[in-house]
């Protein structure tokens, strides 16, 4: 499907009667990385629709400009040529979860409920050390997880070679974006759940901030858990993400943090 001179590759999963919900996977990272391991549940009773984003997994970089704003745009224009113009349900994970975030800040009558793991809405919401030159923090992607991505990335991108320029074109597109401020967040009308890691690239103090700005929302950190490994967490995504979805909505008084 083209969407702006792109064209987007997505693929669909489970019931296609049921509600529908548009995952959403991390920067460099295709849709199956990302919820490969959720998939078997997720799919129960829910019509699962992975979008890869210009330049991650099938779907080529055309060159482009790229923006979390324009992919934010990019996937509400697909939700009303695919799924009705919603509002569905958005699960994003980590470059994900900042794109679904801007869908819910930019076109909110698009956005059911919205599930971020592992989102930041500034880029100062992430520790320090995880965009230092020396690049040796614990928290930051194994060389295995790298490799990992990389053989993921040639063995479905239109242009295999293309990983490390892409890579480095899509730096800025993350840590130079100014973040969503304070008023856009807290007009977001959607009931969301965030999930972080106890040891995530997001600072704790910063996810206690989002906590509070999202005007209908809750908190969980995994224990244990850095960035790379919040979408690994099967069992403990199915209870609370089940449950999640399955409620009408939280209300913004009774906001637990797990």
């Amino acid at each position: 499907m083209e969407i702006d001179g792109i064209p987007i590759w997505y693929e669909e999963h489970g019931d296609p009667d049921g509600t529908p919900l548009v995952a959403l996977h991390g920067g460099i990272l295709t849709f199956a990385l990302s919820f490969g391991d959720v998939l078997p549940w997720l799919t129960r009773g829910r019509r699962v629709i992975g979008v890869e984003l210009q330049g991650h997994g099938h779907t080529p970089d055309t060159g482009r400009p790229m923006s979390i704003e324009r992919f934010a745009d990019d996937v509400a224009e697909f939700l009303d040529r695919v799924a009705g113009g919603g509002p569905a349900d958005l699960w994003g994970f980590s470059l994900g979860a900042l794109t679904a975030t801007g869908v819910a800040v930019r076109h909110p009558s698009k956005v059911r409920r919205l599930v971020l793991a592992a989102v930041n809405i500034r880029p100062d919401g992430y520790h320090p050390e995880i965009t230092a030159p020396e690049q040796d923090d614990p928290r930051l992607p194994t060389e295995q997880e790298f490799e990992e991505w990389r053989a993921a990335y040639r063995s479905v991108a239109p242009d295999p070679d293309d990983f490390f320029p892409f890579l480095e074109r899509m730096q800025p597109v993350v840590h130079d974006w100014p973040g969503w401020t304070d008023d856009q967040v807290r007009s977001i009308t959607a009931p969301t759940l965030l999930v972080i890691g106890d040891q995530d690239f997001v600072r704790l103090d910063h996810a206690a901030e989002m906590l509070d700005l999202f005007p209908d929302c809750r908190l969980t950190v995994l224990p244990g858990t850095k960035h790379t490994e919040v979408m690994q967490r099967s069992e403990q995504l199915r209870a609370l993400v089940g449950s999640f979805l399955a409620q009408p909505g939280l209300p913004t008084e009774t906001r637990p943090v797990h």
